[in-house]
């Protein structure tokens, strides 16, 4: 089951993170990896999962600049004949609260989070249509589900992408192709390591299953929803967040 053999992937936001251990998991499931980034270190993923066995070409693109993005897609389709999946990751975050709020910061995380993710969407969709299935699958945030203080830009971002994600569906279910969001929590990574110990904490009080969660649970719905089994799931937010948002 959840085999992705002959399945060509295209991460972004790869280089780190979530990114870098969904590309991981994708790989390891036998996906052709493609992960992308605007940071450098995107090449040492890719070095990873030749390392392990698997195929994988990296490559940089830049979300929020349209040449870049149908450059990487024309490439991957010039290279390896198609392209399969595509996980939209890449995501900045610039909080404020609303009030002191620059415009240039909300301008910055719509256009990395959001139209990137529309922007990444729109370039796999005439391979796909070509091969008449495809997957599709963006990572949205609990965030965007119940808003969160000082964070308006990145919860308007996660909150359109799962808007982006229902109509595009729609649009597309009767070519094969679905399109689906994962909605992680509170998740362990570099970035929550970076908060004080006292709000890591405060903000696992408030999840029912007690902890944080690993880049491999979000990695593990993102790579069920890829596969052929997850074929009649179209349209739907997956959340992973232990609870925290029912």
């Amino acid at each position: 089951m959840f085999e992705l053999s002959g399945r060509v992937a295209i991460v972004t936001g790869a280089s780190r993170g979530i990114g870098r251990v969904i590309a991981l998991t994708l790989a390891r499931q036998g996906a052709t990896l493609v992960p992308t980034d605007v940071l450098a270190e995107v090449e040492q993923v890719a070095a990873e999962i030749a390392g392990g066995g698997g195929t994988a070409a990296a490559m940089t693109m830049d979300v929020t600049d349209r040449a870049s993005v149908e450059a990487v897609v024309t490439s991957v389709v010039e290279r390896f004949g198609r392209v399969d999946i595509l996980v939209n990751n890449a995501g900045i975050a610039r909080d404020q609260l609303t009030l002191r709020m620059k415009r240039e910061d909300w301008d910055r995380v719509l256009n990395v989070n959001l139209t990137g993710a529309f922007t990444c969407a729109q370039a796999v969709l005439r391979p796909m249509m070509k091969e008449r299935s495809g997957r599709i699958i963006s990572i949205s945030s609990v965030v965007g589900q119940m808003g969160n203080a000082g964070q308006a830009n990145y919860a308007a971002s996660k909150a359109g992408l799962i808007g982006f994600s229902k109509t595009l569906a729609r649009e597309v279910a009767s070519r094969g192709i679905t399109v689906n969001v994962v909605a992680p929590g509170l998740i362990d990574t570099d970035m929550t390591r970076a908060l004080a110990e006292e709000v890591r904490n405060e903000w696992a009080s408030k999840v029912p299953l007690g902890r944080l969660g690993l880049a491999d649970d979000v990695a593990a719905a993102v790579c069920f929803l890829a596969t052929e089994e997850a074929g009649y799931v179209t349209g739907q937010v997956l959340a992973v967040n232990g609870g925290m948002y029912m």
